[in-house]
């Protein structure tokens, strides 16, 4: 592959260039339609309107599915993304140090202001099935699952503030510019939706930190960028047609502007501006009928709305998100992000915050691992849980926990996934990571490796360097894999 980024095409999954494509700076200036890069070539190939010369085929469809690198164990994901750091002592992992050391104090570095006394947890814990994982009381619903899931207590990022953090967990880079994992994902594998997005984010309520540039394609093509679901209202903006315009008004228009773009094309052969603006309008076509279908629940039963919390004003909002984003895997959507809202960020009464986030999603994110365990989605789908960090183990003002980097957990469960498996740990008082440390790009690493990426070979080369999702690191956990 030549170094001149303007001449070369960008390489596939396995680094290799893509032969016949526009130079990379020019397919990523005219590819800004967003949904632009999506469906023309499905919908041109499908009604023999488009010669196969015309466009290389992965200009014209970039999320048409391609083979991975090696037999995937899983095919689709779902990141339960709590946002704002929720505290591995007072959920999933905790420390009976904390209890008998309370209220002394240590020397240890903060984020924001001066550090109290060491603080031990309000919540009780349980151990829970087989393995014996500990959960606090206030997740009884996700507790009857750690049979199901790995639990991941040695991570580590390299910030202390929020979107930096976000970006990291995010991107693999804590600072902003660069494709989030979904994007990744869709580049490595496409969708198997051609009718949705590939990689759809269900925000938070109240806006995500640093915003777009969390679910960002970043240098790869615009296709592969998340699209944001709203959680309350329309989901996307501008769905439905004007009420004055039927649906055969609205296809015959679409009809004609596609004849004359058609005609026009046939004297430029895959000129992506033209591709952009035909994929854009016959996509956003498609997604009129079929976003409105995955979007509405009216046809769930009653015991999959009490399944998700959705009759109940505490779990209603997640929950709905939870059963959209099982919705959208089984249309086939690769990558769903499901934030939960507000934030976990509780620097000042951590069991009140806690308490009523766990409230909130604990019965969806159960409903959520029981219903595609039912639906037999579970063997694909890999769900993921954990924020951007952590918080510490010593108390902020009298009753809060500030931002912990050094020492974070996450859980995953389903395909791939060892069940009941633990891996490394922080030390006795959930501050450092001491045992087996994670880094973000080994999660990373571990995420593409269960769908089939090679970490190392999924490339994309942009400014004379070739890029990945762990940068330059990243190890698989092999401990948690069955």
């Amino acid at each position: 592959m030549s170094n001149d980024p303007d001449r070369d095409a960008p390489a596939d999954a396995g680094g290799a260039a893509a032969a016949g494509l526009v130079g990379r700076r020019g397919w990523l200036a005219r590819a800004g339609a967003g949904f632009g890069s999506v469906a023309l070539a499905g919908v041109l190939a499908d009604e023999g309107l488009l010669g196969a010369e015309a466009v290389p085929a992965a200009a014209a469809d970039p999320l048409a599915p391609r083979a991975p690198h090696v037999r995937p164990r899983a095919t689709r994901v779902i990141w339960l993304f709590m946002e704002g750091a929720p505290s591995a002592v007072d959920l999933f992992d905790p420390k009976p140090e904390l209890t008998r050391r309370h209220g002394q104090r240590i020397a240890i570095d903060v984020f924001n202001g001066s550090p109290g006394p060491l603080m031990k947890s309000p919540f009780a814990f349980r151990r829970h099935g087989e393995s014996g994982a500990w959960v606090c009381d206030r997740y009884p619903a996700v507790a009857r699952h750690v049979d199901r899931m790995a639990f991941v207590r040695s991570l580590h990022s390299d910030s202390n503030d929020h979107v930096p953090a976000l970006y990291q967990i995010n991107t693999g880079l804590a600072r902003p510019g660069f494709p989030a994992a979904g994007a990744w994902v869709t580049w490595g594998l496409g969708s198997e939706s051609r009718d949705l997005p590939g990689f759809v984010v269900l925000g938070n309520s109240e806006g995500v930190k640093g915003g777009p540039l969390n679910w960002s394609s970043g240098f790869l093509p615009a296709a592969h960028q998340g699209t944001l679901f709203r959680p309350r209202g329309t989901p996307i903006l501008n769905l439905a047609r004007p009420a004055d315009l039927s649906a055969a008004g609205q296809r015959r228009q679409l009809d004609l502007l596609g004849s004359l773009n058609r005609r026009h094309l046939g004297t430029r052969p895959g000129e992506a501006d033209l591709l952009a603006r035909i994929q854009s309008f016959e996509l956003a076509w498609r997604m009129q009928s079929r976003a409105a279908r995955v979007t509405d629940f009216s046809s769930e039963t009653p015991a999959t709305r009490a399944l998700y919390g959705l009759d109940d004003d505490a779990t209603r909002s997640y929950g709905s998100k939870c059963l959209l984003a099982r919705r959208l895997v089984e249309e086939g959507v690769r990558f769903v992000q499901v934030y939960s809202d507000g934030e976990w960020d509780a620097h000042g009464d951590l069991a009140g915050n806690h308490a009523g986030h766990c409230r909130a999603t604990d019965v969806p994110i159960a409903g959520l691992l029981t219903d595609l365990a039912a639906r037999g989605l579970l063997d694909e789908t890999l769900v993921i849980w954990g924020g951007e960090f952590g918080r510490m183990p010593v108390s902020q003002g009298n009753d809060g926990r500030d931002h912990n980097p050094q020492g974070f957990m996450a859980w995953l469960a389903g395909a791939g996934i060892r069940g009941g498996a633990s891996h490394g740990a922080t030390d006795d008082i959930g501050y450092r990571a001491v045992v087996d440390p994670v880094t973000v790009h080994d999660l990373h690493a571990t995420i593409l490796h269960l769908l089939g990426l090679d970490h190392r070979r999924l490339t994309f080369r942009h400014l004379g360097r070739d890029f990945r999702l762990t940068d330059v690191a990243g190890a698989t956990i092999g401990g948690i894999l069955a």
